[in-house]
């Protein structure tokens, strides 16, 4: 484990440079390998035997990686320590600063007279909660924090907001705020597959899928006898949500939504 850590770290660094190639980072990633005291322990630990880091052992290389460096524990670990520019973040980044843990939450750019120019971020502290206020500078070095995002099933949603989620390899169960979701929290649905970004076994944000399946419960009928038909009309979903869909489209069918904008996509059947 001490050489896979030691790899890990290497690696993980590469992954995230513009200049490396998968091969070089493959290399070098097996060079630091083959210099480790434990060499030996991690290839008798593999069914092949490691390539040496030249181009011709770049496919096997990767090979090996997927069937036995990648399956180690460090893989899931999150990776830490990663540098990039305040004008790179977004919101649901994670970032480290003052040896703490926040997750983006809103980022507003900015330009002041002539000064620099700069943005405007809200944090949210991982372990408390709080949301605090933050100015970078867009060229301003900031580590970010890389999660790992999990699976689950939706199950249901209790009065007081909280979302009940299922592993589907475990079965093991979830609890997390519904403001986790965000706005689409509206479109959750029973055994309707999520994703949770979670840190060091604290959920930081969950998502839908980009298209989800809702079923109109309002919408006015095609008009006849007028000079100009419509192009779209204002429907109700069956959660609540009003969106704009052709004239064709009636109250009972299934329609495909576009969860990032709550556009209407197109219709289906169930």
């Amino acid at each position: 484990m001490g050489a896979l850590a030691h790899v890990s770290k290497r690696l993980s660094w590469s992954l995230f440079s513009d200049s490396t190639s998968p091969c070089t980072t493959l290399r070098t990633a097996l060079t630091s390998l083959f210099s480790c005291s434990s060499y030996a322990t991690v290839s008798r630990s593999s069914s092949d035997p490691l390539p040496s880091p030249g181009r011709d052992g770049c496919a096997a290389a990767i090979g090996i990686f997927q069937r036995t460096l990648l399956q180690s524990p460090w893989f899931a670990i999150p990776t830490r320590g990663v540098k990039t520019s305040g004008s790179s973040l977004r919101p649901g980044n994670v970032i480290e600063k003052k040896d703490r843990i926040y997750e983006v939450v809103k980022v507003d750019h900015s330009h002041e007279g002539r000064g620099k120019a700069t943005i405007k971020v809200e944090l949210r502290d991982v372990d408390s909660g709080n949301k605090v206020s933050q100015r970078f500078g867009t060229e301003e070095t900031v580590e970010r924090v890389f999660v790992e995002a999990k699976p689950y099933i939706y199950m249901c949603t209790d009065r007081d907001g909280k979302v009940l989620l299922m592993d589907p390899d475990t079965l093991d169960q979830l609890e997390v705020n519904e403001e986790l979701f965000g706005k689409n929290a509206k479109y959750l649905q029973d055994d309707m597959k999520v994703r949770v970004e979670v840190y060091n076994g604290i959920p930081l944000s969950a998502s839908v899928p980009k298209h989800v399946t809702c079923i109109v419960k309002e919408a006015q009928p095609p008009v006849k006898g007028i000079g100009v038909t419509p192009r779209e009309k204002v429907a109700v979903l069956d959660n609540g949500l009003s969106i704009k869909v052709p004239p064709h489209v009636l109250a009972g069918e299934s329609v495909v939504i576009d969860t990032t904008d709550d556009s209407y996509v197109r219709r289906t059947k169930v």
